[in-house]
């Protein structure tokens, strides 16, 4: 069978991969594994893409023979480093140049880039860099010196090779030719795989893969169980007017960095930022999974609370003004899914849960305390808790016991139901 049709078959494989959902290191790897067994001599394999994602800017992939794939994201930078300045790359996208090439021994050796030298000490012998742009446009020489995911829509390849004399004529056009249906395939892949860093950025993780899902109509969604856990600052009004714009934007990121950021981490879903408010979800089903994800939120809130603590420390020391929250947690049934106008949608919760969830949280400074909770969280660990007292609540018929972390309080008595306070909250 000759080269070209051992060839075809590869790049036919690419377009069955473009036409499914393939992981994209996965994809790569195959396609490693099949050039080098239609002959193709390759020992070392980049892939780098640039990507929309809020932490990172760029994504690549590295494939050596014999050795354990690896992925690896760079994250969002100002400055380019001084190795990449030095780079192929670089000097590929600075003055136009699409196609690179380099013998790393023989007569044609020529070493003038310092990965080169790294190539050849890994027992490369012949090394190809490949630019493929994704909107059709050729790669434009002159491009200022900031970040490869600024500059270039599109895939940057490299193959290596450790044969003597190394890649062979054939072999670079079958690398050339398999490089445009692998950059269709790539570009298909990356698309959805963009497509879901926004939505779980802006809708959060759930709610996007919802979204993705095809429920994009007005009403679409379902009733869940969850535990609802809802954050707000305090005197964020006085704040903002107080504050320069600037400076209080870095107090609201920082706020959100302690209340949100643990939600997540301990794999609640942040549903909405609602001004200075957090709202996140932890879904479950059934009672083992109702005390786990209690036990998630709780840990959520004292990390939060840790957080809180570290920050007015830091802040004070600096000069700069302290922020305060409560925090409140309530679980019951919710309605997850769309609401708003046909023309402008928002994939959101509902529902009595959460309403009670944002009066408890009012409550807070009442009580004297940075968190409270209903009894239905107070099950799992009933031990961690503190009773508050008893709560009338905007829209709820009967009276409500909140709790306080018995941490705050240790020394308290723990009331019984006749002596419990009373207080009502719109």
């Amino acid at each position: 069978m000759s080269r070209a049709t051992l060839v075809n078959d590869v790049g036919e494989w690419l377009v069955d991969q473009a036409l499914s959902e393939p992981d994209i290191v996965e994809m790569f790897e195959n396609l490693c594994h099949r050039l080098y067994g239609i002959g193709v001599p390759i020992a070392r394999a980049r892939l780098t893409w640039p990507t929309l994602h809020p932490l990172f800017g760029a994504e690549t992939i590295l494939w050596k023979s014999g050795k354990e794939i690896e992925f690896e994201q760079f994250r969002h930078q100002d400055d380019v480093s001084e190795s990449w300045q030095r780079s192929p790359m670089a000097y590929m996208f600075e003055n136009g140049v699409a196609e690179m090439r380099r013998n790393l021994d023989g007569p044609n050796k020529m070493v003038d880039f310092d990965i080169l030298q790294d190539m050849i000490d890994e027992g490369m012998t012949d090394y190809l860099i490949v630019i493929t742009s994704f909107d059709g446009k050729k790669l434009e020489r002159g491009l200022p010196e900031t970040k490869y995911s600024r500059r270039v829509s599109g895939l940057i390849l490299t193959w290596a090779c450790d044969r003597p004399g190394g890649f062979t004529d054939d072999d670079i056009v079958a690398l050339k030719q398999i490089q445009r249906r692998f950059a269709v395939a790539v570009k298909t892949v990356i698309q959805r795989r963009i497509s879901a860093n926004i939505t779980e950025t802006y809708l959060g993780r759930q709610a996007g893969l919802q979204v993705l899902d095809g429920k994009i109509k007005l009403g679409d969604g379902q009733q869940t169980e969850a535990v609802v856990w809802y954050s707000d600052m305090r005197n964020s009004t006085a704040l903002a007017d107080t504050m320069a714009a600037e400076d209080f934007i870095k107090l609201l990121n920082e706020y959100f960095s302690c209340t949100a950021a643990p939600a997540i981490e301990l794999g609640g879903e942040v549903l909405d930022f609602i001004g200075d408010a957090v709202l996140a979800i932890f879904p479950y089903e059934g009672e083992d999974g109702k005390h786990q994800a209690i036990r998630c939120a709780t840990m959520a809130m004292e990390m939060a609370l840790d957080c809180l603590e570290r920050s007015d420390e830091r802040r004070k020391s600096e000069g700069l003004q302290p922020f305060d929250f409560g925090i409140a947690i309530n679980a019951g049934v919710l309605t997850f899914g769309n609401i708003g106008v046909d023309q402008r949608l928002s994939f959101s919760v509902i529902g009595p849960t959460i309403n009670e969830a944002t009066r408890i949280e009012a409550l807070t400074k009442s009580v004297d305390s940075k968190a409270l909770v209903s009894r239905e969280i107070t099950e799992t660990e009933p031990e961690r808790w503190t009773s508050a007292g008893l709560f009338r609540l905007n829209g709820v018929a009967h009276e409500c016991e909140l709790f306080v972390p018995r941490g705050k309080a240790d020394a308290m008595k723990v009331p019984h139901q006749s002596d419990l306070p009373r207080v009502s909250v719109n």
